[in-house]
């Protein structure tokens, strides 16, 4: 018997990143006819705390024939949520199920280097002379490091949206650098309420530079390539 397999996201009380979940879920079972059990469960905005969420699913799991569980953190950078609290929640899941089945965390989405590709396939549809790679950012120590080598990868600038530095301080050194033509790329999942601001905040940039093209292009999204990625990262 297959591993049965839950995606754990972030949670979010806009309803598109669920909605996008949901299509996420059936893009890996249409294309994968292996047979297997997929699951979603919430870090956030669910009556349950996560650990009750693994251990429902895990029983079910159990009474459908499955002796492994591998869970997969549906993030793109290593924070709090996935270094300190998931393993938390999933430590607490295990005591609470015994022996009856096998639990194993595996890496988070944004760890595989195939992630790359998928940017870049997004970022050659847009005509521009200079990329900014815009994150959430954190103010855990270290988190720049995994965003500055993403965007290294990728030739484009690093910023984020909670932490220096910002989209507009890029925007206005590209703009002193004499670029004319600037993409901004959300390195985000799903839309949802950061990635309408992002836009809105894009608009302003156009305005206060009127010489400078910007655009923006899309988080990653539910798609064919995401869902192939994620397939990919279940059966390692």
């Amino acid at each position: 018997m297959p591993s049965a397999y839950l995606l754990v996201s972030h949670g979010s009380r806009d309803p598109r990143p669920e909605i996008a979940l949901q299509q996420l879920i059936d893009l890996i079972n249409k294309s994968h006819s292996q047979e297997k059990l997929l699951g979603l469960a919430y870090l956030e905005t669910r009556p349950e705390p996560l650990h009750i969420q693994i251990k429902e699913f895990a029983q079910s799991a159990v009474v459908a024939g499955y002796e492994s569980l591998k869970i997969i953190p549906l993030f793109l950078l290593p924070g709090v949520h996935v270094m300190q609290e998931i393993p938390e929640e999933v430590a607490l899941a295990t005591q609470a199920m015994g022996q009856d089945i096998s639990v194993e965390l595996l890496p988070y989405l944004g760890s595989q280097p195939s992630l790359a590709t998928l940017l870049s396939q997004q970022m050659a549809e847009i005509e521009t002379e200079a990329w900014i790679l815009l994150a959430h950012g954190s103010r855990r120590p270290g988190f720049q490091q995994p965003v500055e080598t993403i965007a290294a990868n990728l030739g484009a600038l690093p910023a984020y949206w909670s932490v220096s530095p910002s989209l507009e301080t890029q925007v206005e050194d590209l703009v002193a650098a004499g670029k004319q033509k600037i993409a901004i790329l959300p390195y985000f999942l799903f839309a949802g309420g950061i990635t309408d601001a992002i836009a809105q905040l894009t608009e302003e940039l156009k305005l206060k530079f009127p010489a400078v093209t910007f655009q923006l292009a899309q988080p990653l999204g539910a798609s064919a390539e995401l869902a192939d990625l994620i397939w990919d990262l279940m059966n390692k």
